[in-house]
């Protein structure tokens, strides 16, 4: 169990990095590589996009990795515990099923003669 929980935080971890550098892109040249316009710079323009474009591919694999990780790494039952689903459809009732109501009236029972008022 414990490294399902492991691997589930690295697959949103991964996932919230992934939304930030795609926010961070501009498909039309902006985005932060605009701001370094200075050519002293050790990253200029191209190597910032080349940067993002690598880094949001190399986070998108590293999600898919995860993801099947995460698949293989479910904990399961060991046998003993029942699906829910499947108990659920045991204790059902038949819809079909009538239920037996009574037909007749409860008889009287005679009283004595004397006892009448």
């Amino acid at each position: 169990m414990g490294i399902y929980i492991f691997v589930s935080v690295l697959v949103i971890v991964a996932c919230v990095l992934q939304v930030m550098i795609v926010l961070v892109q501009n498909s039309k040249g902006g985005g932060l590589a605009s701001n370094f316009t200075s050519a002293g710079q050790s990253m200029g323009v191209r190597k910032t996009a080349d940067f993002l474009e690598k880094s949001t591919w190399t986070l998108a694999a590293a999600i898919l990795v995860l993801s099947l990780v995460a698949t293989a790494s479910i904990p399961r039952g060991q046998g003993q515990e029942e699906s829910v689903i499947k108990s659920s459809i045991e204790r059902a009732q038949d819809p079909n099923a009538i239920p037996t109501l009574p037909t007749a009236l409860p008889q009287e029972t005679p009283q004595p003669d004397g006892e009448n008022e």
